[in-house]
């Protein structure tokens, strides 16, 4: 409700300088809303005493939303499309309507170049404002599909075109379609995951989108995860036009970029990995880096530590975090810090009670990826039966959760729920499908929800 600002003639010489204070500050404009919020919790707030034994640590970022698209940043992007001879048909024809559908997508300030390979690499238009005059989607129109899969030159030749603008205030993303096994240059997973890294490291972002079953999904995954960016399976090739909206939707929210990560352990907590994420242990320090966070978006990390055996009942620090990134709205580089705090206590009661469901949800998420990681290792080795008793278990691991945390006294949100029952229905499905003849759809559905599960991906 708006205070009113009329004030009786009879009471002005009533009013006191005290009085006229309240309204000053008022008056006083709100400090600018940050582009990053950061919150770190424990899995459970008290400890129990004279047991060593896990805890967990959950750091949440979320990105501030973008109130006007006039004040996003600029994209800089590298559309790079597979056209060997698997995309004939309708397969290329979905293709050019989706990156037509992604242009439309942009702004004339955006800056676009178009990569397609088959055995060759061709750069079909250099890097440069979409706004200028050429005529990039006639180009596209007239693409067609032979040849063999050249996907390691694509991607460095679209990462060639990018880094001509590359800027740190812009959006630098290379957006990667392939239908078949890269089968010309390096092709193995860990080639392409070592090129991720590279370009990761240049403020680049690798957007894989894998099309039908002869894909490569594991090259694919960690290509995106090496780089901090998004990776699809996309069976019919009438949803890429969708798959492509939600990924320019994504890069036009981004908000906060270059994000550094450190965490530092008090004495007596030993940090032992975190979860699903790669990360530079040292001592008692955590290192991690972030590309990008989009706006309404939460990233977390699930890190484990090994907590101390102690007799002194109390508070105790557990770590402190300090998360620095370039803030895209001003240009500036900022600083948020937290401090995740327990306190150890004799009481099993006050124990038990301390448990904080919500962040046991994500948990229990990073977990039962791991197992389903490790079901795939199974399949693929040809132990089916061990791999389905595996999927089996983790889905009535993620249902004793969400009956566990999704319940009672500060039960998590009925979305996290949501998603935990999400995933177990995957993994029961999953445990139905290993068969030879339904391999290869499941693994790559697999590998998707896998990689979905680790970076927090949209879509």
């Amino acid at each position: 409700m708006t205070k009113s600002r009329h004030v009786h003639a009879g009471m002005c010489g009533a009013l006191t300088f005290a009085a006229l204070v309240p309204l000053a500050l008022v008056l006083t404009p709100a400090a600018p809303a940050k582009a990053l919020e950061i919150d770190a919790q424990l899995g459970q707030s008290v400890l129990p005493l004279g047991k060593q034994g896990k805890v967990y640590l959950r750091l949440s970022l979320k990105g501030t939303p973008i109130k006007s698209t006039a004040t996003r940043p600029a994209v800089n992007v590298a559309l790079v499309l597979d056209r060997s001879g698997s995309m004939r048909g309708e397969r290329i024809a979905s293709a050019k309507a989706a990156a037509r559908e992604a242009l439309d997508r942009l702004a004339a300030d955006d800056i676009v170049s178009l990569v397609t390979y088959n055995h060759e690499v061709d750069v079909i238009q250099r890097a440069s404002r979409l706004g200028d005059d050429h005529d990039l989607r006639q180009r596209i129109d007239r693409l067609t599909a032979d040849g063999r899969t050249a996907l390691h030159a694509g991607v460095v030749a679209g990462a060639e075109e990018v880094k001509r603008f590359l800027d740190a205030e812009k959006i630098n993303r290379v957006v990667l379609l392939s239908d078949g096994l890269a089968n010309v240059g390096p092709s193995s997973p860990r080639d392409l995951a070592e090129l991720g890294r590279t370009l990761g490291s240049d403020g680049i972002s690798v957007t894989t989108i894998g099309l039908g079953l002869d894909y490569n999904e594991d090259l694919m995954s960690r290509l995106a995860a090496a780089s901090d960016g998004n990776h699809a399976f996309v069976e019919d090739p009438e949803d890429l036009a969708g798959i492509f909206a939600s990924e320019f939707g994504d890069a036009l929210s981004v908000t906060s970029k270059d994000i550094e990560i450190i965490i530092e352990c008090r004495i007596g907590f030993k940090p032992v990995r975190v979860l699903g994420r790669e990360a530079t242990i040292e001592g008692n320090r955590i290192r991690m880096k972030l590309n990008q966070l989009q706006g309404s978006n939460e990233r977390y990390f699930v890190v484990e530590l090994d907590a101390p055996e102690t007799r002194t009942p109390g508070e105790a620090e557990v770590a402190s975090i300090s998360v620095d990134y370039l803030d895209l709205a001003s240009g500036s580089r900022k600083q948020e810090n937290a401090q995740a705090t327990g306190r150890f206590s004799a009481s099993a009661d006050e124990v038990e009670k301390s448990v904080n469901k919500p962040v046991m949800t994500q948990v229990t998420t990073q977990i039962a990826t791991e197992r389903s990681e490790k079901a795939v290792e199974m399949r693929d080795k040809g132990e089916v039966a061990a791999a389905r008793k595996l999927l089996e278990g983790n889905a009535v691991y993620l249902k004793n959760a969400r009956e566990m945390y999704g319940s009672g006294r500060g039960a998590a949100s009925a979305q996290a729920v949501g998603a935990l029952k999400e995933l177990e229905a995957k993994q029961a499905t999953a445990a139905e499908n290993l068969d030879a003849k339904a391999w290869e759809r499941t693994r790559k559905s697999m590998r998707y929800d896998q990689h979905k599960s680790k970076m927090q991906q949209q879509y």
